[in-house]
């Protein structure tokens, strides 16, 4: 079209949020002008598509290559406008340049014209300043992080009629960043209405079920729409409790502090009395399965606990309406199944689903500057662990990344290599070998093992992963986003003896060299 002398495009998109996408987008706008020359207008849609996917606006106006407008990424608006003033003799002198593009432009099949009584412009537009290019404004993904998921929650919760939502706080980063969101959410609205917008006036008031009401601070509107719950139990400790107590002062939710332990036994009690076994923790003298299932009971008596409060908290307080249960296991997690099905990550909405752990940690460090959550501080600190194991000494015992056999830098790089780049056991080891050098081949092939072994395992816990805001790319939902199966052969008999053998060739030819392996 532009080789044909058309000068102005525009461009109605549909283009979803993800983490560091921004980028790309702009450098797709800037490169198709700045090849051809011309005038280019990119759309985009904004909201919740009433599913797992966010779309961020983003407006943007191009010129030659260079950009003249920049519209909110992220915003509570229905609505907004982007416009610029910009000369089409700039476009024609760009492109009569490109000496190249002349030659290809003469020998062109032409486009059919429908001529109109309209022009862009009169004589009096010579005076009007024409607008200048501007340096475009990228969020940090820290940023991206506090804004993106909390308008994906804000529309959710509007549409869906519901008067708030109640998170799970069990003081550990994964938890903490979902109330965060919530919290970011809270400043997003009050700063809308603050600026005039009434149509998010309007749309607080329904929540609240009241038609007077306007919001006097985040903290304010948060104490309506937040009701945290730290769920104890003798396996709690009481850092994190105090640490999950602190957060909630700061952000002002509504916070409750149930033990569920009588709920524990009880059920612990009923298998008790049919089978006349009494299992134990390992730490105590059981085994691995007892151990294992004495967790999964405590994981999943907060699921039914959350849910009851989300039902019946709010009339308990004399309020109508019910609330939202949110999740909060990262994606890393899920890619591991390092998680109970049907616990707590089991919920109507998880804010943090699609997001890294590495990137929580960055996030939680961001907001205690951006929020001014100092409670922050100590949980970005604490080790991340389940607490669903004794204690020892009134101390927490348990830690995430020893439980997994991996870390979550770990998981992050399997993630990508496993979704993105489609790599299966063999292909995985492969890249691997070059990325991590100073580890030896057997090592790295005992990790990716692990790993895949761990994955497959753990696959089925996907078909049930709770609705997730889509923030990676790597994202394991399988509903949407990761068609492969969930029954796998765990031992992988075939790609794994294709690394033994590779592990056994490269360690073989280390000899013939004379060097020594790697411990």
């Amino acid at each position: 079209m532009g080789l044909d002398g058309v000068e102005i495009f525009t461009n109605s998109s549909g283009s979803h949020h993800e983490l560091r996408k921004a980028h790309i987008r702009v450098d797709l706008v800037r490169s198709a002008t700045a090849k051809n020359g011309g005038i280019y207008l990119l759309s985009n849609l904004k909201g919740c598509d009433s599913d797992r996917l966010y779309f961020d606006g983003c407006a943007m106006i191009s010129l030659n290559g260079d950009l003249v407008a920049q519209g909110a990424q992220f915003s509570l608006s229905d609505v907004e406008v982007l416009t610029a003033t910009l000369d089409l003799e700039d476009v024609r002198g760009y492109r009569a340049h490109i000496s190249s593009r002349c030659i290809t432009a003469s020998r062109v099949t032409s486009f059919h014209r429908v001529r109109v009584e309209f022009s862009l412009s009169s004589f009096d537009d010579i005076y009007t300043l024409t607008s200048n290019p501007i340096q475009w404004k990228y969020h940090s993904p820290e940023e991206e992080i506090s804004l993106g998921p909390a308008c994906w929650l804000w529309d959710y919760l509007r549409r869906s009629k519901q008067s708030g939502f109640l998170l799970p706080l069990s003081g550990g980063i994964d938890s903490s960043a979902a109330a965060c969101i919530v919290y970011s959410m809270c400043c997003l609205v009050c700063e809308a209405i603050d600026l005039g917008n009434c149509e998010v006036l309007h749309d607080a008031r329904q929540i609240v079920n009241d038609e007077t009401y306007t919001p006097k601070s985040p903290q304010e509107f948060c104490k309506h729409i937040l009701t945290t719950c730290y769920m104890s139990t003798e396996n709690s400790s009481k850092e994190t409790n105090d640490r999950a107590k602190l957060l909630a002062e700061q952000i002002g939710s509504y916070h409750l502090t149930p033990n569920v332990d009588t709920a524990v036994k009880a059920i612990v009690g009923v298998f008790s009395a049919v089978t006349g076994k009494i299992p134990q923790f390992r730490a105590h003298g059981g085994s691995g399965r007892e151990n294992l299932a004495l967790q999964n009971v405590q994981a999943r008596i907060r699921m039914v606990t959350a849910y009851l409060f989300a039902q019946l908290s709010l009339w308990a307080r004399g309020l109508p309406g019910g609330l939202l249960v949110l999740g909060s296991a990262n994606v890393d997690e899920s890619l591991r199944g390092y998680m109970t099905k049907y616990d707590c990550s089991s919920a109507d909405l998880n804010p943090i689903g699609g997001i890294s752990k590495t990137d929580l940690r960055s996030f939680i460090q961001y907001s205690v500057a951006k929020f001014q959550l100092p409670a922050l501080t100590s949980i970005m600190t604490a080790p991340p662990t389940a607490e669903l194991e004794p204690l020892t000494d009134g101390r927490v015992s348990q830690n995430d990344e020893d439980d997994m056999g991996m870390t979550y830098a770990d998981l992050s790089v399997y993630g990508k290599l496993r979704k993105v780049v489609k790599t299966g056991p063999y292909s995985m080891f492969c890249k691997l070998l070059m990325a991590w050098r100073t580890l030896s081949p057997r090592q790295v092939a005992e990790k990716v093992k692990l790993f895949f072994r761990m994955y497959s395992i753990n696959r089925h816990k996907m078909t049930t992963l709770t609705p997730s805001y889509h923030a990676e790319s790597y994202s394991p939902d399988d509903n949407r986003f990761d068609l492969r199966p969930f029954l796998y052969n765990t031992a992988w008999p075939w790609q794994f003896r294709c690394i033994d053998e590779q592990v056994s060739s490269l360690e073989e030819n280390r000899k013939e060299d004379g060097c020594e392996e790697v411990d």
